[in-house]
């Protein structure tokens, strides 16, 4: 289960503590913590003391985190990439037992280590530019695609990805949203708002222009911000979803989990189920 870390929404670390209580064969991933709103001695712990409980079922990734969310704090943070790379540092070393020593421009942390020792807790670190993929390639452990990437895009992540590994291996993971229903048109329907607050987003820009997507952006974003959401769900037309989504019948869903796995990704996260039902009906798809 990986769960998500947004702004003035649920806690990731208390939820995370839920679920593994509830279930002994869970695994849980806390998404995507950033360095910008956390220090990154303060991920390492949180990491590290979920993992002396449940050993074995944590993953931490890193993230700088939406840029909606992080100007609802004041923060616009321009040039993520050396911060991110002081934090992945300080992260690593605490995580590995030992006395952290790092006096960067962004993070100071010296002379100290976690208490709880070294824990194996892979970091997986999301990404969707290419200096910030090739430094999960280069240093974490794996990478995290967002959610609405196109099958091209993830080819074009990966391939950056790639470049910063040279040769060692990353765990490739990507998000996805997804629905299925025997009704085509209702599982369409259950994507429009959601790919609509996701797409509209600038950042998305390399995502839809690899993909052919013909999407009005700046459209989109006036109505979200605007709260006109038969307009903003209209200018999600069945060929965005379609290439931005896992969507639609069951073979359709199962044909689309297949094309991102040929893209070269190794986990897809499935995202965006609103109930036990959707939930269900998702799994029976995939097995």
């Amino acid at each position: 289960m990986w769960i998500a870390n947004h702004l003035f929404e649920r806690d990731p670390v208390s939820l995370a503590v839920s679920a593994l209580g509830a279930n002994p064969r869970l695994a849980v991933s806390l998404m995507a913590v950033s360095p910008f709103t956390v220090h990154p001695v303060q991920c390492a712990m949180a990491a590290a003391t979920l993992d002396e409980i449940h050993p074995g079922r944590v993953t931490l990734c890193l993230g700088v985190g939406a840029p909606l969310d992080l100007a609802s704090l004041g923060l616009a943070i321009e040039k993520p990439l050396r911060p991110m790379r002081e934090a992945l540092e300080i992260v690593r070393a605490l995580l590995a037992g030992e006395s952290v020593s790092h006096a960067g421009q962004s993070f100071k942390a010296v002379g100290r280590r976690l208490a709880s020792g070294r824990r194996d807790v892979p970091i997986v670190l999301a990404a969707s530019g290419p200096q910030m993929l090739e430094l999960a390639g280069a240093a974490g452990d794996g990478v995290l695609i967002s959610a609405g990437a196109s099958v091209e895009f993830v080819r074009w992540c990966l391939s950056h990805v790639e470049r910063g590994a040279k040769g060692r291996s990353v765990r490739r993971c990507g998000m996805v949203y997804a629905a299925v229903d025997a009704d085509r048109e209702a599982a369409y329907g259950r994507m429009r708002r959601l790919l609509a607050v996701l797409l509209r987003g600038a950042h998305h820009r390399m995502n839809l222009d690899l993909a052919g997507t013909q999407l009005d952006q700046e459209a989109l974003r006036k109505a979200v911000a605007a709260g006109d959401w038969e307009r903003a769900e209209g200018l999600i037309t069945e060929d965005v979803i379609a290439r931005h989504a896992v969507c639609g019948t069951p073979g359709e869903v199962k044909a689309r989990i297949a094309a991102y796995g040929a893209a070269g990704l190794d986990e897809l996260v499935l995202s965006g189920a609103r109930d036990v039902r959707q939930t269900e009906a998702l799994l029976e798809a995939l097995l």
